[in-house]
């Protein structure tokens, strides 16, 4: 992307964006390139591609989801959901 000295200094916030994203940023006086604006480090990870990093690594069992038992339950120190109704009861019915 280039920009004009006058657009870099109005929109330098996002010449950061842009050049923290990866991009390259020339500043151009007139049609003349003057200078190139370039990440410093590896550009930032976005929140999609560090959730796509674990893809492949996880597993787990068809059991994962099953609700817990009673005894499993204690064991976890949850008694108090042993008993609990699944539901609230309803008056009036």
């Amino acid at each position: 992307m280039a920009y004009t000295v006058h657009q870099a200094k109005t929109n330098f916030s996002r010449i950061l964006k842009e050049v923290e994203a990866g991009q390259e940023v020339i500043v151009m006086r007139g049609k003349k390139p003057v200078a190139k604006v370039v990440p410093i480090g590896a550009p930032a990870l976005s929140r999609s591609a560090l959730a796509g990093s674990y893809r492949g690594k996880l597993s787990w069992t068809e059991d994962a989801f099953d609700p817990l038992t009673d005894a499993e339950l204690r064991e976890m120190g949850m008694e108090y959901l042993a008993n609990a109704p699944l539901a609230p009861s309803r008056k009036n019915q």
